[in-house]
């Protein structure tokens, strides 16, 4: 398994808690996973067997240091090491918002040097599994440079698309770079507009590919939801499976939460009223008994425009006119951190925002809010409506991608929470006013609760449904 992140490691999103929950799932279905991640600066190689080897890419000889280590019985975790591409200050892709210019080729190096530890390692593996357009090169260097290799040679490839948005696009001039010729630059191998896509790589060299829920599986083969690959997903629809994402139960559980100042379950919420005013003394709002009544609306989120904060933004004032408080844990787009900014300062005793991540005060907003909101634009998966679900904490979302499959509508049997439809700002403040008049009725609100509390997100049923792809691919091969 290749990816650019991983939990505790590295994370800048959902791929990281993926990425570091499906390997533990397929080891308790009886599986051996090793684990391809690169080395960024602060990731701890205590313990660690290190390799050495240099690998040769477009005429360039880079040097590369393999650590790795078993973190449990049946789970390899390798770092790939290249000091001058991944030892950086600044985030795992970015610094200060803007791409490093050499994404390019510290992708390619640590897609390449993935294969190459297999080889040096010698022992072939039965799939190869890649996520996302930083191991989107995985596949195609397997097939257009070791396709003889009696280790990885041969071996189905399964990719996995985590947010078809970020797509790895770079210009057609860095393919001889790559160790690439020009048949490459072909719609149905790199090309992309004239340029080259590793997330297209990824697609068009893996032998099956997947997704992060049934619905945006569906999504992403229309051009609403496409951003310009609807066609090549489309020509590729038979060997396309949506997966619902699961959650680490046992990290996000509020009968043992370490954060939250209380435990509580489905069958006793009392203990939600103490995390409640955990978060408020967390947050500094006040938690006299008018605020206690006051509903609490939680937000941890990327502040960008896919996940619908420009739709707040149009309505903030009418949002900050309704009778609720807000805690909000994110960072992003500059002109929306500063509309939370100014919005806690307006309304210091209902608002409070808190600009980058923070560990506990996410665990504390799931268990300590109310109600919680995610207005998407688009949304292959989502983890926190999920987690919001397992808290007794009713999500307000819209309907598309994983918030469409794993929310459902109040108003039908079995709701565990408000769902509209149009992205349009007049349906969101529909939705959070409907969430707040029930709220309002508190048998009715713990029923809804209960329901949320009810699901099973764990990573098992997941992970089986990797295995059934999988076996799938392995089956599909040609028999020597």
């Amino acid at each position: 398994m290749v990816a650019s992140e991983a939990h505790p490691y590295a994370k800048t999103g959902g791929l990281a808690e993926v990425v570091a929950a499906l390997p533990d799932a397929l080891v308790r279905l009886g599986h051996r996973v090793t684990l391809v991640l690169p080395r960024y600066r602060g990731i701890d190689l205590s313990g660690s067997r290190s390799q050495a080897t240099s690998v040769s890419i477009g005429g360039r000889t880079q040097l590369v240091s393999f650590h790795s280590r078993e973190e449990q019985p049946n789970l390899t975790v390798v770092f790939v090491d290249v000091p001058e591409l991944f030892d950086r200050a600044g985030g795992l892709y970015n610094a200060d918002g803007v791409d490093y210019r050499d994404n390019d080729w510290r992708f390619a190096v640590f897609s390449r040097a993935a294969l190459e530890y297999a080889r040096l390692l010698g022992q072939r593996p039965s799939i190869i599994h890649a996520h996302d357009w930083q191991a989107g090169l995985v596949p195609v260097y397997q097939k257009m440079h070791f396709s003889p290799d009696p280790v990885v040679g041969g071996v189905p490839a399964i990719f996995t698309i985590h947010n078809l948005a970020f797509q790895g696009i770079f210009s057609a001039s860095t393919l001889p770079a790559l160790g690439f010729g020009p048949e490459l630059m072909d719609i149905q191998a790199l090309e992309y507009w004239g340029q080259i896509s590793y997330l297209k790589g990824g697609i068009n060299f893996s032998e099956r590919l997947t997704t992060v829920s049934p619905t945006y599986a569906r999504e992403i083969l229309t051009p609403e939801f496409g951003f310009g690959f609807d066609g090549v997903l489309r020509r590729r629809a038979d060997a396309l499976t949506g997966i619902l994402n699961g959650i680490d139960v046992d990290r996000w559980n509020p009968e043992n939460d370490e954060f939250i100042g209380a435990s509580y379950s489905r069958t006793d919420l009392s203990g939600k009223s103490i995390a409640r005013r955990v978060l408020l003394e967390t947050t500094r709002l006040p938690a006299d008994r008018g605020a206690r009544k006051r509903p609490l609306i939680g937000l941890i989120s990327r502040l960008t425009v896919q996940k619908g904060f420009d739709l707040i933004a149009s309505i903030a004032d009418d949002l900050m006119a309704l009778d609720a408080m807000w805690v909000m844990l994110g960072s992003g787009d500059r002109e929306y951190e500063d509309l939370w900014r100014n919005l806690a300062s307006r309304y210091p005793d209902r608002v409070s925002a808190t600009i980058g991540f923070d560990e506990r005060l996410a665990h504390q907003i799931e268990a300590g809010a109310d109600m919680f909101l995610m207005p998407s634009r688009f949304e292959p998966c989502g983890l926190n409506q999920m987690y919001s679900l397992r808290y007794g904490t009713p999500p307000i979302v819209r309907a598309t991608g994983g918030l469409q499959d794993t929310v459902t509508d109040a108003a039908r049997p079995g709701g565990d929470g408000f769902k509209f439809t149009a992205y349009s700002a007049s349906d969101l403040l529909a939705a959070v006013r409907r969430a707040l008049d029930l709220f309002r009725k508190p048998k009715e609100w713990k029923k809804i609760q209960q329901n949320g509390m009810k699901h099973d997100f764990s990573w098992d049923a997941s992970a089986r449904e990797y295995v059934k792809v999988y076996e799938g691919a392995i089956a599909a091969q040609p028999k020597p």
